[in-house]
Formats: C-alpha cells, structure tokens, sequence
C-alpha cells in the first residue's frame, strides 16, 4: 500500500532529477556575447589583414581581390557565428557560401593562386567563428555559468599563425623555387620539331629575355604560321606572373 510519505519521497526524488536535467540551460550574459564576438572579428581580420594585405596584395597588387578577400572573410565569419548560435548545422552553412561562391564566380576564371587565398580565408573564418570561446563551469552546480577560455582562444590564435608562418615561408620562396608558365603566340614554326628544339628555346630566351625551363607546344595554325607555346621559367624572389596565361586585354583587371 502507497502511503503519502512513500508519494513525498517519490516527488522528492523526481524533482532532484528534474533539477539535474535543467541545471544546464545556462546562458550567457550581453557582456559575454559581445565580449566574444569582439575576440572572433578581430582575430580574424588581423589574420585575413595579415594573408592578404602583407603577401597577396604585396606581389599581385590586385586591388579587386584584396576588397573581396577581406568581405568575405568577415561576411562568413559573422554568418558561422549567427549560425552556430541558432544551432543549424555547419555543413549548411559552408554549402551557402559554396553556392555563392559559384553564382560568383563562374563567369570568370580564377587563378589558382587567388583560389587558394580564397579558401584559406574561408577556413580561417570558420575556425575563428566556431571555435568555443567560453565555456561552461560548474554544470552540476546549483548556478552553472559560462567563463572565457583562454586556453581556447589561445589555440584559436595559435591556428591562424600557423597558417600564417606557412604562407610566409611558401611565398618568400624558402621552402621551393616559384616556377611561372607564359603563353607565347609563336610565329617560326619550323623550329617546333623535336629535333630543333634547342634552337627553339635559344630563340625564345633571345626573344622574351627569360631563362627558359621547359617549353610545350600547343595548337599549330599552319595556314597563318603560328603556334601556341607554353614556356616555363623560374620567377624573382618578390615577383609575380599573375598575367602570363591571359591572351586578351579585355581579359586583364588591374
């Protein structure tokens, strides 16, 4: 037989777990919320300012890319961060910028170096914009509240320089030799053979006043004498050959 005592304990048993069950929902403070979202906006522009302004745009001098760099970067940033407070997955969010990226631009081919400066900020946006900032302490406590992690926000920081010192020593040219290929519309066809293929590459050294590496030979119009050829040469320490693969002014975007 249930008695009222035997119901007294069973409500007080039933509340100590209903207790423990929501002791969780902390939340966080608007000092907090604004207290992180500084920490990720400025770690991330100091990063993406750094990639982009002290290696990219110091060899391309594209100011186009450099103004979409740095909006992209910060438009991801500030969407993962929206995102992820609202709990929606990530991988929606990356296929958001994925379409895009695409609508973007497919109407105009992108060099892979840009296509690379590209997706490094795009990861560098979405380490700095998921990473947990603060965390939750003390959750089995009666006032569970969420504190600043330093320890995550140091490895956060600790990410972007090493991405950071990775660029620095591909770009400086310490880690490999930065090896260009310019189109050249070739007009002596007769020296295309393989048997001339010295001459070939004595003439176009002579020519274009590069140290040639390796040539390839591409479409022959042997109604107008000319043929497209592809030389490969080794850059300058600090020089660019953004331009080389571009055939049309039209095609050109200082």
């Amino acid at each position: 037989m249930i008695t009222a005592q035997d119901f007294g304990d069973y409500t007080l048993a039933d509340d100590s777990i209903l207790d423990v069950q929501t002791i969780t929902d902390a939340m966080m403070t608007t000092t907090q919320s604004l207290t992180e979202l500084a920490i990720r906006f400025f770690v991330n522009l100091a990063a993406c300012w750094v990639l982009v302004h002290c290696f990219y745009y110091r060899k391309s001098r594209r100011r186009d890319y450099y103004f979409t760099f740095m909006v992209f970067s910060t438009a991801m940033l500030m969407l993962l961060y929206v995102m992820g407070s609202v709990e929606v997955g990530v991988g929606l969010t990356l296929g958001l910028f994925a379409i895009f990226g695409v609508i973007r631009y497919r109407t105009e081919t992108v060099p892979i170096r840009e296509m690379t400066y590209l997706f490094v900020i795009i990861a560098l946006a979405a380490v700095n914009g998921l990473a947990p900032v603060y965390k939750l302490v003390e959750a089995t406590s009666a006032h569970p509240h969420y504190a600043l992690s330093w320890g995550t926000v140091g490895i956060m920081v600790l990410s972007n320089l090493l991405v950071i010192a990775l660029i620095w020593v591909l770009e400086s040219g310490k880690a490999l030799n930065h090896t260009s290929a310019k189109l050249v519309l070739y007009d002596r066809i007769e020296l295309i053979v393989p048997e001339r293929r010295e001459e070939l590459i004595a003439d176009l050294e002579k020519r274009i006043g590069l140290k040639v590496e390796n040539v390839e030979i591409g479409h022959v119009d042997f109604l107008k004498d000319a043929a497209f050829i592809k030389v490969y040469y080794t850059l300058e320490d600090g020089n660019t050959g953004s331009i080389d693969s571009l055939t049309r002014a039209k095609d050109y975007v200082g």
